[in-house]
């Protein structure tokens, strides 16, 4: 397996988002300012505690669940909630950005 073929992250497929859209647009990307840096910093902190909570229910509800299938429905349902919460992430900042 390449280095090319593992998957990405969220922040890597965001930021090739922001590139294409960088490369469409015409022009280099516009320098952003000290609001702007406050609003992404508050949004990632939000976020960031946001998983931190998913994580601590996530992990309480696991420690109940005795059925391997239940365990596994619980293991996607938790995976899906935390690629959910990245994407969110990923359009609140681009939002945040296009605000100039």
């Amino acid at each position: 397996m390449d280095l090319d073929d593992a998957p990405k992250s969220a922040l890597e497929l965001a930021m090739e988002r922001l590139r294409e859209k960088d490369a469409t647009a015409g022009g280099p990307p516009s320098p952003i300012t000290d609001e702007q840096k406050a609003a992404i910093a508050e949004a990632r902190s939000l976020h960031s505690s946001k998983i931190a909570e998913l994580e601590i229910l996530h992990r309480a509800r696991i420690q109940t669940l005795a059925d391997p299938a239940e365990r596994s429905t619980g293991e996607a349902e938790y995976r899906r909630e935390v690629q959910r919460l990245h994407d969110e992430l990923d359009r609140k900042v681009g939002r945040i950005r296009e605000k100039t």
